[in-house]
């Protein structure tokens, strides 16, 4: 497994190797024990599989609030798409900040973002099927989400994205009131 930290301290890519043969490939996805080892240590307990129809499908920026909140390994099972995460951790230097992945079938590369941080994604192909890990389980009365165009992500579309009701009604991060806060490692 190929880890690469980014430059949002806990957000970090993981990349599965892959066994191939005539038949197609094997990969694992996820061990606990050789990613506690690598000083990744989550308790995953939910897994979560979308579909987007649609190339322009714009899902986020989501988040769910203590004491439910999640911290995400995120797939791509088919397709393609770009996966996002912003850091909402008030007193966090990087708060604001976000960094954006391609995830694909393809290349199986994987996005680990941690709590106290949005996630968004969009699908650069039709019939793109997301496949994520939860490290607590779904709560509506913890679920959130901040505008996905006031950020300042650059999500290279070329139209207008599909969303839901409730990511365009979502309010912008100037407006919203992080229910995370930063705890300095020092």
């Amino acid at each position: 497994m190929q880890i690469e930290q980014t430059a949002l301290p806990g957000v970090v890519i993981l990349t599965p190797r892959r066994f191939g043969d005539a038949r197609g490939f094997f990969s694992e996805s996820w061990n606990r024990q050789r990613m506690r080892a690598a000083g990744l240590d989550y308790d995953f307990v939910q897994d979560n599989h979308s579909l987007s129809e649609a190339a322009g499908t714009l899902r986020g920026l989501h988040f769910q609030a203590p004491p439910h909140a999640q911290a995400k390994l995120v797939r791509c099972g088919r397709g393609r798409l770009f996966d996002v995460a912003v850091d909402i951790r008030r007193g966090s230097p990087t708060y604001g900040q976000w960094l954006g992945v391609e995830l694909s079938f393809d290349n199986g590369r994987q996005l680990l973002i941690p709590e106290g941080f949005l996630h968004g994604f969009v699908t650069r192909a039709p019939m793109t099927e997301v496949i994520y890990k939860c490290s607590d389980y779904y709560a509506p009365d913890c679920d959130g989400a901040v505008a996905w165009d006031s950020c300042g992500i650059d999500w290279g579309l070329g139209a207008a994205p599909v969303l839901s009701e409730k990511d365009a009604k979502a309010p912008p991060l100037a407006e919203f009131d992080s229910p995370f806060t930063w705890e300095s490692d020092t």
